[in-house]
């Protein structure tokens, strides 16, 4: 699907591109919806391998955002931002300086943060240019990362299907599987740990299998070896569309709950975790501790107590749609698009 017919049937509002020769930039913006207020999202910074598989990326990352933030109760958009570029290699303070200016010159229609490949350092040369950026450091008087809090609520999602799937909301003694082990699958397996559950872990970076290695008890094991872990828990932390035809049918955990955007290639996706038995917490309920935490800073004076406070009540949105579910006879995905989609209805009233 090209990706103009893709934003008129999602209903996209937006689509910016800005280039920049001498700071080496190709960046895009899409802001799929502002209907209760300013697109707020991310933004990542990857080196796809076309343009064209970049601006579907993005374009599919902001309308997750709308749903996340309408799921949340927060009264923003949804937007994302992506730099096509190496997160490892690439990133230069020019770079962010000229995304900054880009971001500026949307007048305030989309707000960016941190998402894949960016860090705390990254928004402070944004925010040399633009006010709209939000992820700062705390000495800055900003929220600081935002992955501690995400992992936190993912932890807190992860809770909320064990006590659908076994009675218990407690982790103990569980196998959690988790692909990718960037920061917030880093904040992730911190609580899982002292739950007492066992960890599985892959990535495809060393430095990333070494770090999860460091701490007491994980297995380590290779990237495509993760689907086939028998464990309770599979935790997708890392990039979208690894649910689909082909690793559904390996997986051997009843329950699938982790961090990562877009973790359905397709919706078709969903209906096939539901016929094979697997509890799915739909990933823009369980990751939305990351943009809650950056909302209380972009309301302002930030307030960490606060932030903590409403992604604890993860635990609650997971439970919601779950049981919903159940009751409608459908997967988990329509019972938490229906619940963002009657708040953004509500809106436009």
């Amino acid at each position: 699907m090209h990706f103009v017919e893709f934003m008129q049937i999602s209903g996209h509002q937006e689509l910016a591109v800005w280039t920049d020769q001498d700071a080496g930039l190709t960046a895009f913006i899409a802001i799929h919806n502002t209907t209760l207020g300013p697109a707020l999202g991310g933004t990542r910074i990857w080196p796809h391998a076309t343009t064209d598989d970049a601006i579907m990326d993005v374009l599919r990352l902001s309308q997750a955002m709308t749903y996340k933030n309408a799921a949340a109760g927060l009264p923003m958009g949804g937007g994302k931002g992506l730099v096509l570029a190496d997160p490892r290699k690439d990133k230069t303070e020019p770079m962010f300086r000229s995304y900054g200016r880009f971001v500026e010159s949307l007048q305030g229609r989309y707000i960016t943060t941190e998402d894949v490949g960016a860090n705390a350092r990254d928004m402070e040369w944004i925010a040399q240019e633009t006010t709209h950026v939000v992820g700062l450091p705390e000495e800055r008087g900003g929220s600081g990362n935002p992955s501690t809090v995400t992992g936190f609520g993912v932890f807190q999602a992860m809770r909320a299907c064990a006590l659908a799937q076994w009675g218990s909301d407690s982790l103990q003694g569980k196998t959690v599987a988790i692909q990718g082990f960037g920061n917030v699958a880093s904040s992730l397996a911190r609580h899982l740990l002292e739950a007492g559950a066992k960890l599985v872990v892959t990535d495809i970076f060393d430095d990333a299998r070494a770090r999860a290695a460091a701490l007491p008890g994980v297995e380590i094991v290779e990237p495509d070896a993760i689907y086939d872990v028998a464990a309770d828990v599979f935790a997708p932390c890392a990039l979208g569309g690894v649910l689909n035809e082909e690793t559904i049918p390996r997986l051997q955990t009843p329950v699938v709950c982790g961090a990562a955007n877009n973790q359905l290639r397709a919706e078709p996706d969903a209906e096939r975790l539901l016929a094979r038995g697997v509890l799915w917490a739909p990933d823009y309920i369980a990751n939305a501790g990351g943009v809650i935490n950056v909302y209380h800073e972009f309301s302002g004076p930030y307030d960490r107590e606060a932030a903590m406070a409403q992604t604890a009540r993860i635990f609650d949105m997971t439970a919601q749609v779950i049981q919903r579910a159940k009751e409608d006879g459908t997967t988990t995905l329509r019972a938490a698009d229906d619940l963002a989609e009657q708040r953004i209805a509500a809106g436009r009233k």
